[in-house]
C-alpha cells in the first residue's frame, strides 16, 4: 500500500476548489466594513480567494484589488458627472472580471447606483449577489426596490427596519446587526487620549471632521475651519483635533488652517480615540455620525452639495433628517445645518451652547447612547460572513 504524502489542505483543494468572492466597495465606509467581512470570512473559510474594488483597508485584508475606489467617492448628480470617466472606466473592469472570472459570490458594499448597475451585468451571466449595507432605498428613490428585486438574491441589512422594506417588496432578507456595534470601540479614556495625543486634559477639545471624499473636503473644509475660527474668539483656550482619512493633503489642511492662526492637530488611524478626546464634533453627514454616537460624543452634523445636486436631491429625498443617527433615533436629536444653512454662526452657535450648557450636552449624550441599543448586538460581520458560507453552499 502507497501511503499517501498529500497534505490535508491538498486534499482539500483536490476534493473541493477553493471559491473566488468578488467584494465591490466605492467608499471609506464600505471599504472597512468589507474588511470586517472578509476577516470574518477567512475564520469560516481559509481558502476563499477575495478579488474585488475597494480600498487600503480591504487591500491589507487580503483582497486582490481590481480597482483601486480611493478616487471614486463622490456623492450627488454634478459631482458623479463629474467624476464619469473614472466611474465607467472602473464598472466596465469590473463588469469584465465578472464575465471572465466568474466568481461563485459577488457581493455589494453600498456604492448603489455602480453596484446595481454591476449586479445587473453579473446576473445576465449567472453570477450570485448578495448586497451588504443596503442602498438607503427608506430615504430616497424607493422605487429601487423593484430593481433589487430583479438582480439580488439575498440582502444583508444592517438596520433593522429595513428587514420589513425588503420582505414587503419579497427580495430575501436577513438582518444581520451593524458592523460598527463591534468595530467602534476606543482604546483610551478622554484623558488619556488626550495625553496620547499631546492635548492639553485640562483645556476643552473640538473634533473637526469634514468628511473621507476629496468632494467634501472641497465643499466643507472652509466652513468647518470659520467655524473654528470663530469658535476661538469665544474660547481663546480651544484646542482642535482632526483624524485624516486616507487620500487627503495633510498639508493643504494644516495651511489652511494655519492661514487663519487656528491650531489644529492631525491625526491619522486611531479615529475612535480621535472621538473619545472631543467635547463636541463638527462633523460631515455620514456613517461617520454612527461611529461618534457610539461613542456618545455630542455633534452637530453639516451637509452642503453643489446647487444642482442640492436641488434635485430635495425632490428626490423622503426622509426629513438626513443623520443617520438621527434615522436609526427616529428624531433630531443632533442638531443638522445642511446647504445654505451650513454657516459658521449656526455651526459655532451649537458647538458653543454643546461646550457651555452641561445639561444639553448631557441630554444628548443619553440620546446617543439608545444608537448602539438600536443596532443590534454585536457580532454583525461574523453573522454576515455566516450567510455568505450558506450562499456559497
Amino acid at each position: 500500500m502507497i501511503q499517501s504524502t498529500l497534505t490535508d489542505s491538498k486534499r482539500r483543494e483536490l476534493v473541493m476548489p477553493s471559491k473566488t468572492v468578488m467584494l465591490v466597495a466605492g467608499e471609506a465606509s464600505g471599504d472597512l466594513h468589507a474588511t470586517n467581512l472578509v476577516l470574518s470570512l477567512k475564520k469560516l473559510n481559509p481558502d476563499i480567494r477575495f478579488v474585488g474594488m475597494g480600498g487600503n483597508k480591504m487591500r491589507s485584508a487580503g483582497v486582490d484589488l481590481l480597482v483601486d475606489s480611493s478616487t471614486l467617492a463622490v456623492v450627488g448628480l454634478v459631482e458623479v458627472l463629474a467624476h464619469y470617466p473614472q466611474l465607467r472606466s472602473a464598472l466596465t473592469k469590473l463588469q469584465t472580471s465578472v464575465q471572465t472570472l466568474l466568481p461563485d459570490l459577488l457581493i455589494l458594499v453600498d456604492y448603489p447606483e455602480f453596484n446595481l448597475k454591476l449586479a445587473t451585468s453579473a446576473k445576465k451571466v449567472g453570477v450570485k449577489v448578495m448586497y451588504y449595507i443596503s442602498p438607503q432605498v427608506w430615504a430616497w428613490r424607493p422605487g429601487r426596490v423593484k430593481k433589487i428585486r430583479r438582480v439580488v438574491d439575498m440582502m444583508a441589512v444592517v438596520f433593522p427596519f429595513e428587514v420589513a422594506i425588503y420582505q414587503a417588496a419579497k427580495v430575501p432578507v436577513k438582518f444581520t446587526g451593524h458592523p460598527l456595534v463591534d468595530e467602534v470601540k476606543a482604546k483610551m479614556s478622554d484623558k488619556q487620549a488626550r495625553t496620547h495625543f499631546g492635548l492639553d486634559p485640562k483645556r476643552k477639545v473640538v473634533g473637526l471632521f469634514p468628511g473621507s471624499r476629496k468632494s467634501e473636503i472641497k465643499r466643507l473644509l472652509s466652513v468647518v475651519l470659520d467655524s473654528a475660527q470663530m469658535l476661538l474668539r469665544r474660547f481663546p483656550d480651544l484646542q482642535f483635533i482632526l483624524p485624516l482619512a486616507p487620500g487627503l493633503n495633510a498639508h493643504e489642511i494644516n495651511q489652511r488652517a494655519k492661514d487663519r492662526s487656528i491650531p489644529l492637530l492631525l491625526v491619522e488611524n486611531e479615529v475612535y480615540d480621535v472621538i473619545r478626546s472631543c467635547d463636541a464634533i463638527i462633523t460631515a453627514s455620514g456613517t461617520v455620525t454612527l461611529q461618534i454616537a457610539l461613542l456618545e460624543t455630542p455633534m452637530v452634523i453639516i451637509y452642503r452639495l453643489a446647487p444642482l445636486s442640492y436641488w434635485i436631491g430635495r425632490l428626490l429625498v423622503t426622509v426629513r433628517q438626513i443623520g443617520l443617527v438621527n434615522i436609526v433615533l427616529e428624531k433630531p436629536v443632533v442638531r443638522e445645518f445642511i446647504q445654505h444653512a451650513a454657516t459658521p454662526e449656526n455651526i459655532s452657535n451649537e458647538i458653543s451652547r454643546l461646550l457651555t450648557e452641561k445639561e444639553y450636552a448631557c441630554e444628548m449624550r443619553q440620546a446617543l447612547a439608545e444608537v448602539r441599543q438600536r443596532l443590534g448586538k454585536g457580532g454583525g460581520s461574523d453573522r454576515a460572513a455566516s450567510l455568505v458560507n450558506e450562499l456559497l453552499e
